[in-house]
């Protein structure tokens, strides 16, 4: 088993990206970049605490920032920021209303730097292939809860379990594929 590390990020847009990474440092960066910008105040009554937490379930700090909400990055700006520390960049759930690039935005903008669109495990996925037949498609589970776990995956043909190799596989470079 590999562990690719990762994150969903939520640009001002309220649109969600999810960033890949080969190298933890990057991730690392990414998160500082994020915390750096997220606006607001927790509400613990609203809220509960949030906590952070190490590798050994210790708390390391009981945050006052306000972590479920949108960071002060403009979508360009997060997608750009993702590639520069060498990221893979999709757009998460498009077939949702909410949060997702075409619920917010309404379309997918010509100009942007995606390598995939991510559908949800309940999108109809021949109708997403034909509706978006330009990108690669990639289908989580996307889990919340324990249970949710697996309901959806992407098969990947590649040269060794990276994200660049995934890069490659979403742009159908050099014999990768991806099969939702």
């Amino acid at each position: 088993i590999i562990v690719i590390g990762g994150m969903e990020v939520t640009s001002k847009e309220e649109v969600h990206i999810l960033a890949l990474f080969d190298n933890e440092e990057k991730l690392f960066e990414l998160q500082k970049y994020v915390y750096d910008n997220l606006p607001g105040e927790n509400n613990e009554d609203v809220f509960g605490r949030q906590l952070i937490i190490n590798q050994e379930d210790k708390v390391l700090v009981n945050t006052d920032k306000l972590l479920i909400g949108a960071t002060e990055i403009e979508l360009n700006i997060l997608i750009k920021k993702i590639k520069a520390l060498k990221g893979a960049v999709i757009a998460s759930h498009i077939d949702r209303e909410g949060f997702s690039l075409v619920g917010q935005l309404g379309f997918i903008p010509e100009d942007i730097e995606l390598d995939g669109l991510e559908i949800s495990a309940k999108a109809d996925k021949e109708r997403m292939k034909n509706q978006y037949e330009n990108f690669r498609l990639v289908s989580f589970s996307d889990a919340h809860i324990l249970a949710d776990i697996g309901n959806a995956f992407t098969m990947f043909s590649l040269a060794a379990p990276t994200v660049e190799e995934i890069i490659k596989a979403l742009a159908g470079l050099e014999n990768r594929k991806v099969e939702i």
